[in-house]
């Protein structure tokens, strides 16, 4: 799976969880770019992607995280 592919997936998953069409997304995208994107909404983002996936991230992977490339980088380490 190339990454545009991953970025793909992923951007229909936070359309979905987060009700919003209108979603772009890019490596460089942190949730205060998008507005639906809040602490509780990060949860479900996260469980969805896994799920989607078939992949579990660790706690402290998901807290490393500083924006939606690093979420990526270690999905893209999973597969």
């Amino acid at each position: 799976m190339t990454r545009e592919e991953i970025l793909e997936k992923i951007t229909g998953i936070f359309r979905e969880e987060l009700e919003n069409d209108d979603i772009v997304l890019s490596a460089e995208t942190t949730a205060d770019d998008v507005e639906e994107w809040d602490s509780l909404s990060h949860i479900q983002l996260i469980v969805a992607i896994e799920k989607a996936f078939k992949k579990r991230f660790t706690s402290s992977e998901i807290q490393s995280w500083n924006n939606l490339g690093e979420l990526m980088d270690s999905l893209e380490a999973k597969l």
